[in-house]
């Protein structure tokens, strides 16, 4: 599988693992289904429940603390956050192995 931590991530080497098994939790936990609107955008569908949203804005704010490329919008609901990560055309591969993990991580064909 791809590994989606790019070479300039500045998060330190050793909390790279940590922040990639938050992203796999909650993939694995909540992720419903994505979409790919174009090469730069990836929008994933989460199920909402109490505290998930600032628990995906807490850890989408990190990541933009040391992955400045990434553009997180989150759109929360009481049953569903939609959550849109895009990209600059440098870094399309790094959205791309992003998604590759997400549906690897939900272990299932994610729509």
């Amino acid at each position: 599988m791809t590994t989606w931590v790019p070479q300039s991530c500045t998060l330190p080497t050793a909390e790279q693992p940590l922040r990639v098994a938050e992203f796999d939790a909650l993939f694995a936990e909540r992720l419903t289904g994505m979409s790919r609107p174009d090469r730069l955008r990836l929008e994933l569908r989460l199920t909402g429940g109490q505290g998930v949203g600032e628990t995906v804005r807490d850890l989408v704010g990190r990541e933009s603390g040391c992955c400045s490329f990434f553009a997180f919008t989150v759109h929360p609901g009481p049953e569903q956050i939609r959550l849109e990560i895009a990209v600059d055309s440098a870094h399309e591969a790094v959205l791309d192995a992003l998604e590759e993990r997400a549906a690897a991580v939900a272990g299932r064909d994610v729509p």
